[in-house]
């Protein structure tokens, strides 16, 4: 099974940027998108071609926003996280299959000054990490997404400069290693733990992704007790259309 993840800043947007030719040569079995930025009265014109597909909007329009598109059905969806102050921006989509729970998720981004970062340290982070805890109580759980935090100083390319800057804080860093330190393993960085310069996000500023000045800040992280089923896990930064690079794994 190949899995992709992908943070598209914007579905509409990326549909004009080769899309489709991305689907056609990597012909995911499921496709996780975030920050698709469309509202639900949109959907109904996307052609797209996988026979399910699931999205979770904001509330606002033209923000957030996340989608799975899969070749197989799942046994049950659901949305967004408890409590009722996660469920406006649509960052959740927990899919069941029938080995494992597949949760794409699209962490809210502590923004300039830090000015989420409370909400992302104090109620985000907990609420998320329960969520996928409670899930594992029934079977291995894949999670997906752009979870906006280099986690090491690996994981980006000036992190003494960007020491206190939102996705590189000390909260930030330690709210995901509270979720690894609950069962889960960052595949990426255990297929390549001592490689530097792999990055998934890169500013549209100053030329950053040719220089490749850039961060790691998607991931999919799996349960340990599925861990050694992973073949394979990757970024493609040769794929364009975002400012994101698309993210995955392969297993048996």
């Amino acid at each position: 099974m190949k899995l992709i993840s992908w943070n598209v800043n914007g579905l509409r947007a990326i549909l004009k940027k080769g899309f489709h030719d991305f689907l056609e040569i990597q012909d995911p079995d499921i496709l996780c998108l975030q920050e698709i930025k469309i509202s639900e009265d949109l959907i109904p014109r996307f052609e797209l071609p996988y026979p399910h597909a699931y999205f979770n909007c904001a509330e606002k329009k033209g923000y957030s926003g996340t989608a799975i598109l899969s070749k197989e059905e799942p046994l049950k969806v659901s949305f967004d996280i408890t409590p009722a102050c996660h469920q406006t921006e649509g960052r959740v989509i927990t899919a069941e299959y029938q080995d494992f729970f597949l949760v794409n998720v699209y962490t809210p981004n502590s923004q300039s000054e830090l000015k989420r970062l409370t909400y992302r340290e104090q109620q985000w982070d907990p609420d998320f990490r329960s969520h996928v805890q409670e899930l594992a109580l029934t079977k291995p759980v894949i999670i997906c997404g752009d979870l906006n935090v280099a986690h090491q100083e690996i994981d980006l390319a000036n992190p003494k400069t960007n020491r206190n800057s939102a996705g590189f804080t000390d909260e930030e860093r330690h709210g995901l290693s509270q979720l690894l330190d609950a069962g889960f393993a960052d595949i990426f960085r255990e297929h390549h733990p001592d490689e530097p310069e792999h990055y998934s996000w890169w500013s549209y500023r100053a030329n950053a992704r040719e220089r490749n000045v850039g961060w790691r800040i998607d991931y999919v992280l799996v349960s340990s007790n599925i861990q050694a089923k992973v073949t394979n896990a990757f970024i493609l930064p040769e794929v364009h259309g975002s400012d994101h690079a698309p993210v995955g794994v392969t297993l048996q």
